[in-house]
């Protein structure tokens, strides 16, 4: 009996040290997560290059905000975003992209064509994806295999340039002389002025340019197009333009001009018609290049993509302004009618 009582105390001290040897290192594996989990996560540092200021820009940076936080990239808790804006001056792209390779970002995200020539003068290592409205060609080697540190979209801005003028022949069908506002300066947009001349020749149009590099150009351009008969005018994605959408707009309105532009963004803000691809999806796909390069991909291996779907907007209230009327074929087609 004095044997069986000793052995089962033995017992117990046994399971206690066990108990107590569990509970340890139960204590070391809970100490080890919360450590893990209190070590700071990388933060990641994204500089943008645009042509124009933020608060003008909004539904685009949105877009790019929420497709970074659907993969994980939250400002405030692991990412910071440091934006520059050119406001429309092109010559100032070179010092604001040589900023934010000093600032040491992790990436650069562009649009347009000049923007995205600067930042690719500026570095040669950061990460660069950009949104082209030329052939992207005049920065990377290919579509498929960009090659060094730059990949990104197309905008098929040129590509649209005879979409959007069969769309004013189809708005006005007396149509005899259609503009193309637009700054020269932009290696991008000489094509598009080819193919502007071609597009309106092809429908009996005779095609005028308007190059304009400042917004005391665009009002000149805008009073010459009423003097000399214009028609209609095709407005380009420059960012002088940009800068002055507002000018714009208004002066094509006051002057009984139709347009077509290069975003729906202009449509929103009063133009009449718009034939493009969609920002917003576009800055949101921006978003999975970004984790691509950020969980090891090189830039120049991710081809570049090219837009498959483009969205025509259309703008009654201005069309009943101007005092056109919208074929009912048109306004079915359209992707958005804002009454």
């Amino acid at each position: 009996m004095a044997c069986s009582m000793a052995d089962s105390r033995a017992h117990r001290r046994k399971m206690d040290r066990r108990a107590f040897i569990g509970l340890m290192a139960s204590g070391l594996v809970t100490r080890a997560y919360a450590t893990h989990a209190q070590q700071p996560s990388k933060i990641y540092r994204i500089g943008i290059l645009e042509a124009i200021p933020a608060v003008e820009n909004a539904a685009n940076l949105d877009a790019f905000r929420k497709g970074l936080a659907g993969l994980g990239y939250v400002e405030g808790r692991n990412l910071i975003i440091e934006y520059r804006s050119a406001d429309g001056q092109a010559e100032r792209f070179p010092d604001l992209a040589a900023e934010l390779v000093r600032l040491k970002v992790d990436l650069i995200v562009t649009r347009g064509t000049p923007a995205a020539r600067a930042a690719k003068m500026a570095t040669e290592t950061t990460p660069v994806v950009m949104a082209t409205m030329g052939d992207p060609r005049v920065i990377v080697a290919s579509f498929a295999h960009p090659g060094g540190n730059i990949t990104g979209v197309t905008t098929f801005s040129t590509e649209l340039t005879a979409k959007r003028i069969e769309l004013l022949k189809e708005l006005v069908p007396n149509l005899s002389r259609v503009a193309l506002l637009h700054n020269m300066s932009n290696p991008a947009v000489p094509p598009e002025w080819e193919e502007t001349k071609a597009a309106a020749r092809s429908l009996s149009l005779q095609p005028e340019l308007f190059d304009v590099r400042s917004e005391a150009d665009i009002r000149r351009a805008l009073d010459v197009a009423v003097r000399e008969h214009v028609g209609a005018i095709v407005v380009g994605a420059d960012g002088i333009i940009q800068a002055h959408r507002r000018a714009v707009i208004d002066l094509s309105a006051r002057n009984g001009l139709p347009a077509v532009y290069p975003a729906r963004d202009f449509v929103e803000a009063g133009g009449l018609i718009a034939y493009a691809v969609n920002y917003p999806d576009l800055y949101f796909k921006f978003a999975r290049y970004v984790d691509k390069i950020f969980k090891g991909a090189n830039p120049g291996d991710l081809p570049v993509e090219q837009p498959t779907k483009f969205e025509l907007v259309i703008n009654l209230k201005t069309a009943r302004t101007l005092g056109l009327a919208i074929p009912q074929s048109m306004v079915l087609r359209a992707d958005e009618v804002i009454r």
